[in-house]
């Protein structure tokens, strides 16, 4: 195992992440970009993107690729791997992943979240063999199948409309009597007419054979009464937990595990940075992510600098 030494090593590759590697690359920083899946993180399983500037509508891997594209032309190093743990030495950060370790002199934390789960009977039995948390992914799979929606806000309402261009209808559940999602994509929705509405209703079981998912029984939060329907296929969009495992020991999150900062992305920690989805804070967008990772890089280079 050899210790390689950055200026800064960039954990996470959305578009927080690439966009800190490209600022912290343009001001000569020895920059890594350190991440344990394909780069792009919740972008590519985005159908479609409307809110970018500069693009009507993108599919999300496709942005993730232009991201990606100038990063290596202007010297940022790639490395993959799970990080287990970060060792704050004061002038300089270790890195630990479960192959190799990393000398740097300041850490940003660009790890984003991953969808969360309903922890129902049937959800872990049937992955992969009907339950998702990936329309882009898995959509083509239910052709002309009876598909269930997950959720009210903006991923769920934005994921079923992509769906209804497989599926032969498309059905959204959520908790509440309202959705929570953009009023321009709610009209959207309404105007469809592959799209039918669950109200006030969850759901408790995941029911199938050996194959596959047969049915969902879900229950009105109101009324009380409980249903089994049918479905070919559920995609799951409830929320999001931060994926930040590996700094719990450093006094750095919350209750819920998302990463404190300031409005300078600064942690309690001089030299380690949060960006993105895994910061806690209110709104979370791919626009408020790419903030997020300008203004993390700048303030890692005026840290780095002043450590001399």
């Amino acid at each position: 195992m050899t210790e390689k030494k950055y200026d800064v090593v960039i954990i996470g590759s959305g578009p927080a992440g690439m966009t800190a590697a490209m600022y912290t690359a343009r001001s000569e920083m020895k920059t890594l970009l350190l991440e344990r899946g394909v780069p792009g993180g919740q972008m590519n399983n985005t159908a479609e993107i409307e809110n970018y500037p500069g693009y009507e509508t993108i599919m999300g891997p496709e942005l993730s690729m232009k991201m990606a594209e100038p990063l290596e032309g202007l010297g940022v190093e790639n490395a993959y791997g799970f990080v287990t743990g970060i060792e704050d030495h004061g002038d300089y950060k270790k890195i630990i992943t479960e192959d190799d370790e990393f000398i740097t002199k300041s850490i940003i934390i660009a790890t984003g979240a991953n969808h969360r789960k309903l922890e129902i009977p049937g959800e872990e039995e049937y992955g992969a063999r009907g339950v998702s948390y990936c329309a882009v992914c898995d959509g083509a799979f239910f052709r002309n199948q009876e598909i269930l929606v997950i959720g009210g806000g903006d991923s769920a309402v934005e994921e079923a409309l992509y769906l209804t261009r497989f599926g032969q209808s498309v059905t959204i559940m959520h908790r509440r009597d309202k959705l929570r999602a953009q009023e321009i994509i709610q009209q959207r929705a309404f105007k469809e007419e592959k799209i039918n509405f669950i109200w006030d209703s969850v759901p408790m079981e995941i029911k199938g054979d050996d194959k596959k998912i047969q049915s969902v029984v879900y229950k009105n939060v109101k009324t009380g009464e409980v249903t089994e329907k049918a479905f070919g296929g559920i995609f799951i969009y409830v929320g999001l937990d931060p994926v930040a495992e590996f700094v719990s020991d450093l006094g750095i999150t919350d209750e819920a595990g998302w990463i404190i900062t300031d409005d300078h992305m600064r942690t309690n920690i001089p030299g380690i940075f949060a960006v993105g989805d895994v910061r806690q804070k209110d709104f979370r967008q791919i626009t408020t992510a790419v903030g997020d990772g300008a203004q993390a890089a700048q303030e890692a280079y005026k840290f780095v600098v002043e450590l001399g």
